[in-house]
C-alpha cells in the first residue's frame, strides 16, 4: 500500500514516491515535530467527501484505502467556522470553495498581516493576504490563516518576546526557492515569538504562517 502525506481539513502530500521527511527538532529547550515536503510530493487538501465532512485522519485514510493509498503525514490546517466551513481562502484542486478575507478583525486570524499557504505546479509559497488578493497565483491548493509568523525574514511585528500567551501551535514555512515546505507543531505550549523563531532561525524560512487555531496536540499531527 502506498503511503501518503496529508493534512486534516486541509493539506495532504500524496503519491507513489511521496514521502514526508519527519523529525523532532529541539530549539531553545523546546521540542517540535517537523515534516518536510518537497514539490515532488503530492500535497492535497481534504475537507469533505461524498458522505460529508471527513473530520478525522482516520476518515481520510478510510476514503483513500480503496485507492491503495494511506497517509504518511497529516496536519490540521486552515481556519473554520462552526460547522467547519472554511474561514478565509480555501482552494482545493484548483477550485475556490471560500473567498479570501483581507479586512482586519478580532482574534489571531485578524491580526494583520495574516497569510495564505499556496501550492502551485511550480512550488510552494506563503503570501500576505492583501498581496495575494492583489495578484493571486494559480494555486492548486491554498488555505488562509493567521497571524503570519515570519514576514520577509522578520518576526511578526506584534509578537512580544515576553508574552505569556502559551499554546500548542502549528504552522508552515516555505524555503526561499519555493521548493520545500516545512510543517511544524510544538510538543509543548509556546508563544508566537518562540514559534516564529523556530521558522526564522532553525528552518530558515523567509515566510511562514500559523496553520490553524488553538489545537489538541494528539489530533494535530499524524505520521504514518
Amino acid at each position: 500500500m502506498r503511503r501518503l502525506l496529508a493534512c486534516l481539513l486541509a493539506l495532504l502530500p500524496v503519491g507513489g514516491a511521496a514521502h514526508a521527511a519527519c523529525t523532532t527538532l529541539e530549539h531553545e529547550g523546546r521540542t517540535y515535530a517537523m515534516c518536510e515536503v518537497t514539490r515532488a510530493d503530492d500535497l492535497r487538501l481534504f475537507h469533505s467527501g461524498p458522505e460529508g465532512l471527513y473530520g478525522s485522519f482516520a476518515a481520510i485514510n478510510a476514503a483513500l484505502e480503496p485507492q491503495g493509498l494511506t497517509l504518511a503525514f497529516a496536519m490540521n490546517a486552515g481556519m473554520y467556522a462552526p460547522g467547519r466551513a472554511p474561514l478565509g481562502l480555501y482552494i482545493e484542486e484548483g477550485v475556490e470553495l471560500a473567498p479570501i478575507v483581507t479586512a482586519e478583525g478580532p482574534g489571531n486570524f485578524g491580526m494583520r498581516p495574516n497569510g495564505e499557504f499556496c501550492a502551485t505546479d511550480a512550488g510552494f509559497a506563503v503570501i500576505e493576504s492583501r498581496a495575494f488578493a492583489a495578484a493571486p497565483p494559480a494555486c492548486r491548493i491554498a488555505t488562509q490563516s493567521g497571524p503570519m509568523l515570519v514576514i520577509d525574514g522578520e518576526l511578526h511585528p506584534r509578537f512580544l518576546v515576553d508574552s505569556d500567551s502559551l499554546y500548542i501551535r502549528n504552522g508552515v514555512g516555505v524555503s526561499a526557492d519555493g521548493q520545500t515546505a516545512y510543517f511544524a507543531i510544538s510538543d509543548d505550549q509556546v508563544t508566537f515569538h518562540q514559534f516564529g523563531r523556530l521558522f526564522r532561525d532553525v528552518l530558515g524560512t523567509p515566510q511562514a504562517t500559523r496553520t490553524t487555531a488553538t489545537i489538541d496536540r494528539p489530533r494535530a499531527l499524524r505520521r504514518g
